[in-house]
Order: structure tokens, then sequence, then C-alpha cells
């Protein structure tokens, strides 16, 4: 893979969300509030609850202060009511990018995305006009170093639709949304620990940028993860140093 390398890329982005741990709790609360408003509070009944909760973990979020959130959100205490909207558009040499986001007031959020998009050099595109270049699906990602025999074995057996090793040597392990769980808990518990393990919007082909173009299209991204109702930005840039 030319320029940035699948797990330079995972590590950059792990050592932003480092770098922004208050943005990431305020993200996990709000994916609690609706997951447990949706599916109930109980994370043994509601798969997205369970992840959310993983998530608050994963950040070194307080159990108590999990509790609460998810106790608040089921209805126990008052809370914004909060909706989930989805915006698609593109970025520089016309890369693609999806927000996801979840907001109380969907006239300011709308006017922020499309602002970030405007003075960043992208623009916000229509309902559709993306989403077909990405693919739902679970996510696994692993070091390069893990032994890619032993992943594919468990993985496949537990029910994943792919294991791709890129030529960094990071394994990489697709599943179906549903299927996600089941092949988590099952690499897991060969001790197998995956770096990233998340049902994403993965992108079925890659627009290649470097130099001032790789530039312009990182900041556009960070300005649009840094908007306070962003949930998750997804992109096919391929983004060379």
């Amino acid at each position: 893979m030319a320029g940035h390398s699948k797990w330079a890329n995972i590590q950059h982005r792990k050592g932003r969300q480092d770098e922004k741990r208050g943005k990431i709790w305020t993200r996990v609360i709000r994916e609690i509030t609706v997951a447990a408003r949706s599916g109930g509070g109980d994370p043994a009944m509601n798969p997205r609850l369970r992840l959310a909760i993983e998530k608050a973990k994963a950040a070194n979020m307080p159990a108590d202060r999990i509790k609460y959130n998810v106790d608040k959100a089921s209805g126990t205490l008052e809370g914004l009511s909060l909706e989930e909207i989805r915006y698609e558009g593109y970025g520089i040499g016309g890369a693609a990018v999806i927000l996801d986001t979840m907001t109380d007031n969907r006239v300011r959020t709308v006017a922020e995305v499309r602002h970030a998009f405007s003075k960043y050099g992208g623009n916000l595109g229509t309902e559709g006009s993306v989403a077909f270049q990405f693919k739902h699906c679970g996510q696994l990602i692993f070091a390069p170093g893990t032994s890619e025999d032993a992943v594919m074995e468990v993985a496949l057996e537990a029910g994943a639709e792919d294991v791709i090793t890129d030529e960094d040597g990071a394994i990489e392990v697709l599943t179906a949304p549903g299927d996600f769980e089941a092949v988590k808990d099952a690499l897991e518990a060969k001790g197998l620990k995956p770096e990233i393990a998340e049902v994403t919007m993965r992108a079925e082909n890659t627009v290649a940028l470097a130099g001032e173009d790789a530039a312009r299209m990182q900041k556009l991204l960070d300005i649009l993860e840094d908007l306070d109702d962003v949930q998750n930005v997804y992109h096919n840039a391929e983004i060379s140093e």
C-alpha cells in the first residue's frame, strides 16, 4: 500500500483519540443514551448498548458513570432528546465522506457540517451520494506480528466473512454486523485481542492523496471530527505523508 499503511493510519487515529479523551467520553455517552432509549437498559438484551459500554470502558470511563448514563437514558432521569442523522459529502479530490451525528438541533448541526465542508475544500452531498461506496460491516484489526494462521482459523470458524493481511502486516477481519460480537468473543477467548474492533462503514475503494491534497484532506477530517455533534467520520481517502 502506498504512503501511509493501514497500521500507520490506525496509530494516528488512536493518538488523536488519546489527545481528545473528553470528546470521546461525550460521544460514548451519546451512544449509550440512544442505545438504551431504543433498546432498553439491559446490556444482555441490547447488543448496541453492549458495544457502547465496551467503548466506554475502553475510554477508561468509570463504571459508576457508565451506570448513571444507562439509568438516565432508560427513563429514570430526564435528558436531551437526541436524533441520529447521517450526512454524506465529498472531500479533496472527490474523496467520499460519511458523517454520523447525534443532535438535539438538526438545524444547527447541518449548518455546522455544511460550513466545515465549504470552508475546508469539500462539499456536502445529498442522501445516497456516497454511501454506496461503503460497506456496513464488523471490522477487527490486529497489529503486525499477530499470527495470521491463528486469526484466520478462529475467525472463519466463528463466522467471519473474510480475513485480509495488508502489506504492512496488519490483519483485518471482516464480519456481517450481526456476527461481530460472536467473532470478537471467539478471537479474544483464544488470546487474540484486536487493536480496533467496531461495527463500521468500510470503504470499498480508495482515493489516493499526497502532498498538499493529503494535508488539506487531513485538515478537513480533523475539523469534521471536532464538531460537537459528530459521532463518527468515515472516508475513503488514502492519505500519504
